[in-house]
């Protein structure tokens, strides 16, 4: 079917260094750009962001610093990308909340004066998730076919809770799910193990998302300007940021979770620190070579220069001659 357009209606997609929209810069840029005649035309450009692509990022979409290292920063190209998409009206997955204000941002950077006062934008995300809703009602009659009778009494949502999970186990027990690096899997199993490991995907340490583990399962933060750094990294090069987090306002259990780490990191501080003490004593009261055995006749013989080995003995005393004192008189003319 053809799109019903009175102007062109550009679908576009960003991928970037993170999902934080004031911070974060675009990697790539692909433009679709649909013409009200049924033409199609695509525009896709490598971007320098200026600043590292933190791994957890380019694990997601394959691009990694040396990918982008010559090509050129958005700034360089900011007029070209405006002037491909021109009057058009603006599409995208989930543009509305996070490509849209991503692209501003960048415009703003560079100056350039992208108008959108005129424009329509059509997020189909939204289109999707309002006409397919994603609430427990709507998953009750979609796995088992029934209505919530007396909906949103904890009682009966619970009760349908139960029940939907029965049904979704039983209608994906044999479907595969490929995840956004590629892995097939089964993973809707009639297991807690496997279901909690398929709807934790992001692995949260704190739940609020403000930290989670990386591909080391190492405690990462998830936001701000040390976003992809792990937390014991973050202490080491600025353990302010534990006191700003403390006394900020996030969830007590992200706190809680903080402070976990901190008195591990700390206690690693703290024996490292012992350990190196312990070898600077070990190094102060090392033992002196014991003395050869062919000199034990001096061995409690006092040794005159052992205070000072640099210490020079004192030249034996010279008899002064006649001639001495001649070229003394010489030299000083007495």
């Amino acid at each position: 079917m053809k799109l019903n357009l009175n102007r062109p209606l550009a679908f576009f997609d960003l991928e970037t260094t993170g999902v934080n929209v004031g911070s974060d810069r675009i990697v790539e840029i692909a433009i679709l750009k649909a013409m009200p005649d049924g033409t199609e035309l695509i525009k896709t450009l490598r971007i320098n962001p200026e600043m590292p692509i933190p791994l957890a990022s380019s694990l997601i979409h394959g691009i990694y610093d040396e990918h982008i290292a010559a090509e050129p920063t958005f700034k360089a190209v900011a007029a070209e990308v405006a002037e491909f998409i021109g009057d058009a009206d603006l599409a995208g997955y989930n543009s509305n909340r996070f490509d849209i204000p991503v692209l501003l941002e960048e415009f703003l950077r560079a100056g350039v004066d992208f108008d959108m006062s005129d424009r329509k934008f059509v997020d189909v995300q939204n289109i999707f998730h309002q006409m397919e809703q994603r609430t427990l009602k709507a998953a009750y009659k979609f796995y088992c076919d029934k209505d919530i009778i007396n909906a949103h009494s904890a009682e009966a949502d619970i009760t349908a809770t139960y029940h939907v999970l029965l049904a979704q186990i039983e209608r994906y027990a044999d479907t595969d799910f490929e995840d956004k690096q590629g892995n097939v899997s089964k993973p809707v199993q009639n297991s807690v193990e496997a279901l909690h490991t398929f709807t934790n995907m992001n692995k949260p340490v704190d739940f609020a998302g403000r930290m989670v583990f990386n591909e080391d399962d190492q405690e990462c933060f998830n936001f701000g300007k040390h976003k992809g750094k792990t937390v014991e990294q973050v202490f080491d090069i600025e353990p302010s940021y534990y006191a700003w987090m403390k006394q900020g306002d996030f969830p007590l259990y992200t706190k809680k979770k903080l402070e976990e780490i901190w008195t591990r990191w700390s206690k690693k501080k703290e024996l490292l620190k012992q350990e190196k003490n312990q070898q600077q004593a070990a190094a102060v009261n090392k033992p002196k070579p014991a003395t050869p055995q062919g000199n034990t006749g001096n061995a409690n013989r006092p040794n005159p220069n052992a205070a000072n080995p640099q210490q020079k003995k004192p030249k034996p005393a010279v008899e002064v001659t006649n001639d001495m004192l001649e070229q003394l008189k010489m030299k000083f003319g007495k």
